[in-house]
């Protein structure tokens, strides 16, 4: 340190000492940080406060699981048994005079009604509490509750619900659609949904579809016609081919770029199957058996 002189006496002076640290600051000496004790127990005291925050964070966060936990169970409770979801099928199709089971879900019409509605049908978890958890919280947003009802929950509407809606009859939906993924194989659930979703035009269920609108039975469905009819699923009424065509070719078109995102068809493969007519049945035969004679 550089001594000052003194302009009165002319003796050399030492500079003013800094003031104390009464703040608890660290001090530079030498080049070295030194933290006085004061600053330690500060740190101390803010790392404790934070971990009684993470504590309370982390019990608040036990309570609201094991409450919902509870609550759950609750709700699978009271809602009905699924084990007659193959009897209401039928007895729905016996209404419509379809015949139950009805044919095997072709391949094309299933990737193409997977790829549509819900691509995760065949790998999300069976038992899936957090779908009832997003019905509940997108309702409680303002919001509808979910992007849209999956295969497993609309089939539960079909058999369970008779048109009901609002967020307790979504709630429900949720719920059914839980228990019959857990009961049901994937193929199961996918053929009951075949076999009583409303495809418009009267048509009930994939058969009466396939022969009513394309004269042709599932099993010879082109990639573009299954589009068209895994479109009618979403919008049965919107989307008829032979009351708006360029609607359902729109729908047939988005359903068939799908694919192709999901890796089930080529860019190609879908350009090649839009391009390529529906060829539908004559509109006057409305006997949807008569046309797959």
């Amino acid at each position: 340190m550089t001594a000052r002189r003194s302009s009165r006496t002319g003796l050399a002076t030492a500079p003013p000492s800094p003031a104390p640290n009464r703040g608890g600051s660290a001090l530079r000496l030498g080049g070295v940080a030194l933290t006085a004790p004061g600053s330690r127990r500060g740190e101390t005291r803010r790392r404790r406060h934070r971990f009684r925050r993470l504590r309370r964070l982390i019990g608040t966060a036990l309570a609201l699981a094991l409450l919902a936990a509870i609550g759950f169970t609750a709700l699978m409770l009271i809602t009905p048994s699924v084990s007659n979801a193959s009897a209401l099928a039928r007895a729905l199709d016996r209404a419509h005079h379809a015949a139950y089971p009805g044919p095997p879900v072709p391949a094309r019409f299933g990737a193409a009604l997977v790829a549509a509605q819900d691509q995760r049908f065949y790998t999300e978890a069976s038992l899936d509490p957090t779908a009832v958890a997003r019905v509940l919280i997108g309702h409680l947003a303002g919001g509808s509750g979910q992007g849209g009802p999956t295969i497993v929950q609309q089939l539960a509407g079909i058999l369970y619900l008779h048109q009901r809606s609002g967020l307790m009859a979504d709630e429900e939906r949720a719920l059914l659609g839980i228990k019959l993924a857990y009961s049901y194989p994937r193929a199961k659930v996918l053929r009951m949904y075949a076999d009583v979703v409303y495809l418009g035009h009267g048509y009930v269920g994939l058969a009466a579809a396939s022969c009513g609108y394309f004269a042709e039975r599932p099993g010879q469905l082109s990639w573009a016609q299954a589009a068209t009819l895994a479109a009618l699923a979403q919008a049965p009424v919107t989307d008829d081919p032979f009351a708006h065509y360029a609607s359902a070719r729109a729908g047939e078109e988005i359903v068939l770029g799908r694919l192709a995102a999901t890796g089930r068809l080529t860019s190609a493969q879908a350009a090649l199957a839009y391009a390529q007519p529906l060829r539908l049945a004559d509109h006057g035969h409305r006997d949807w058996r008569r046309a797959c004679r």
